[in-house]
């Protein structure tokens, strides 16, 4: 059984920067892309960043691309999400899914292993 678990996350002043970790356990972590989204309250789950299966492609929402960073390690069996230059609407929930295949994408019905997420707080 995959279990994938956040941290890192909290509260922070517009500007500032926080990175969030997600260990991973159960299937081979190696083979699968992974994903960053996050909920905010009465809001759907949105797309964050994906990375593929080696590291090799990483996509980003654009409300976030120039300021967050995807990255993973496979030997640690790990996937880091950089964030600076954190703005108010930034403030959610913020999730890490593995997905069912090798090649990242944006396609929230793609993954099917999801943590139980971490709160960012981004006060103005």
């Amino acid at each position: 059984q995959v279990q994938l678990v956040e941290s890192g996350g909290g509260l922070v002043q517009a500007g500032g920067s926080l990175r969030l970790s997600c260990a991973a356990s159960g299937r081979t972590f190696s083979s699968y892309a992974m994903g960053w989204f996050r909920q905010a309250p009465g809001k759907e789950r949105d797309f964050v960043a994906a990375i593929s299966y080696n590291g090799g492609r990483t996509y980003y929402a654009d409300s976030v691309k120039g300021r967050f960073t995807i990255s993973r390690d496979n030997a640690k069996k790990t996937v880091d999400l950089q964030m600076n230059s954190l703005k108010p609407e930034d403030t959610a929930v913020y999730y890490c899914a593995q997905s069912r295949r090798l090649i990242a994408t944006m396609n929230v019905v793609e993954y099917d292993y999801w943590g139980q997420g971490t709160q960012v707080t981004v006060s103005s």
